[in-house]
């Protein structure tokens, strides 16, 4: 099969098992196989393009010309393949904890949830072999509606705010500042192409680059920069596979994907590096980094807390990149992936939790680790890759940022990441001690259907899920090296 026939693949085959979703969702068993099925098809098909983009080649389809420069088009480069191949893999690790969750926790409407969680996938990989910016921005709004769905899947009234913020917020944000950045691109040089170099060098310069950079950034509000953050926080009303999707899957790495390749192909590192612009961008990614670990601390409920952890790690991303050195974007680039595992790591211990003992707060969980030693065992696992430390990738890819300022003429920012190393421990680390720690071990122990104690994990999906996931923060340690090789070309290396 051709490398343009694979993209077709693997633009439709979550469009396809959707339907199917659909059509078995009188039968749990057949829609689940289902899902599963197309999951990992879909993986078989992003993973047999890793080899042709390896090699140099970059694959491309035109389905639409509307204008000179301006057209639905998808073409794979490095950094697209790695976030197709994180999307991909981890609809498989999240459908089988998915299975257990939705089961475990009796939830409703699980036919929607499957379906809208295909549709959101399919609009990620449209998202990550997007060849200009049109058709990103095209899948980028398609991702904002088909999981304003999955946002408010409750239906109650508390889901129903959040989604309105969910979808006003991303949507106001996206229209009225990064169209409007998009159309102000077009005038200035007649493409949207993401070119190697950048298509704006040489056709602006200035003040116009650090507004057009500012204007893109705050566009990009999945990247969840402060003030457009809220909806983050307020989305995680949702079932916890969702927070999954949308904090290590899809949504927010979309928004921190979209922000590497503005940077990296529409303006270039040459015209940001040193600029007034990139130090701007800096500050204000500094800023939210810093401050939301802060608020972090303040948050007793779990979610909430991995909620603002989030927004902080995306600002790690969006830092590296506006140093607009090699190092920094493969490095922001990296962390991706390396977030993406530690995150959902943490998310599906959070429903675990929730599944196993109707536990959210943290000041709730004294003594959980005797009793869920598994959960809080992958729990720990995660909070070291969020936290940087070996041997989760975590420590790698923020190596490769540290590295990233070095090169840059911004030293002051070395101490924004130690400081945020810090914070993130000081607000993960205490979960763990908590867990294992605190509390009686009489009021940590459950009784048994046998009348004794014992341990009282959720069910065998969701472990399946969360184990998998652990492995893959310490596995993604030992690849980092291949992996900062993959995305080197991206940033000139």
């Amino acid at each position: 099969m051709s490398a343009e026939t694979l993209i077709y693949a693997c633009l439709s085959v979550p469009l396809v098992g959707a339907a199917f979703i659909v059509l078995a969702g009188s039968y749990p068993n057949l829609r689940e196989a289902v899902t599963l099925c197309t999951a990992g098809f879909l993986f078989l098909c992003v993973a047999h393009l890793v080899p042709t983009v390896a090699s140099g080649f970059r694959p491309s389809i035109t389905l639409l010309e509307m204008l000179p420069g301006l057209s639905i088009a998808f073409t794979i480069e490095p950094l697209g393949m790695i976030f197709a191949c994180v999307a991909s893999f981890l609809w498989i690790v999240t459908s089988i904890y998915a299975i257990g969750y939705m089961r475990g926790h009796h939830e409703v409407n699980q036919t929607k949830f499957y379906f809208f969680f295909a549709i959101s996938i399919a609009a990620a990989i449209g998202v990550a072999f997007a060849g200009n910016m049109l058709t990103l921005f095209i899948f980028y709004e398609v991702l904002t509606l088909c999981t304003f769905p999955l946002v408010t899947h409750h239906g109650t009234d508390e889901t129903k705010k959040a989604g309105r913020i969910y979808l006003g917020i991303l949507i106001g944000t996206s229209i009225g500042f990064q169209l409007f950045a998009i159309v102000w691109t077009y005038v200035l040089t007649g493409t949207l192409d993401f070119t190697e170099g950048g298509i704006l060098a040489g056709k602006a310069d200035g003040p116009i680059i650090t507004i057009l950079l500012l204007l893109f950034m705050f566009g990009v509000g999945k990247a969840a920069l402060m003030p457009f953050h809220r909806w983050l926080p307020a989305a995680m009303v949702a079932p916890t596979p969702v927070s999954a999707l949308l904090h290590a899957v899809a949504v927010v790495k979309a928004g921190v994907f979209t922000v590497i390749k503005v940077i990296v192909y529409l303006f270039g590192l040459e015209t940001l590096n040193g600029s007034d612009g990139s130090l701007y961008l800096a500050i204000i990614a500094g800023a939210t980094l810093l401050i939301s670990a802060v608020i972090a601390f303040r948050k007793d409920n779990l979610k909430a807390r991995l909620a603002y952890s989030t927004i902080s790690q995306l600002s790690y991303i969006v830092l590296g990149a506006a140093m607009a050195t090699g190092a920094g974007i493969v490095g922001a680039s990296m962390h991706i992936v390396m977030h993406a595992t530690a995150k959902i790591t943490l998310f599906f211990c959070a429903g675990a939790i929730l599944v196993a003992s109707h536990k959210t707060e943290i000041s709730q969980l004294d003594g959980i680790g005797r009793r869920m030693p598994i959960t809080m065992g992958c729990f720990l696992i995660g909070c070291l890759g969020i936290i940087g430390i070996p041997p989760a990738g975590g420590a790698l890819s923020k190596w490769y940022l540290m590295m990233g300022t070095a090169e840059s003429d911004h030293l002051i920012f070395m101490f924004v990441w130690m400081g945020s190393s810090l914070l993130s421990a000081g607000y993960l680390l205490p979960i763990v001690l908590r867990a294992f720690y605190s509390g009686s071990k009489t009021k940590a122990s459950v009784q048994s259907k046998g009348g004794g104690t014992g341990i009282q994990e959720a069910p065998a999906l969701c472990l399946i899920g969360i184990c998998t996931a652990s492995v893959l923060t310490i596995g993604a340690f030992f690849i980092a090296d291949d992996l900062a090789g993959f995305l080197s070309p991206i940033a000139g290396m």
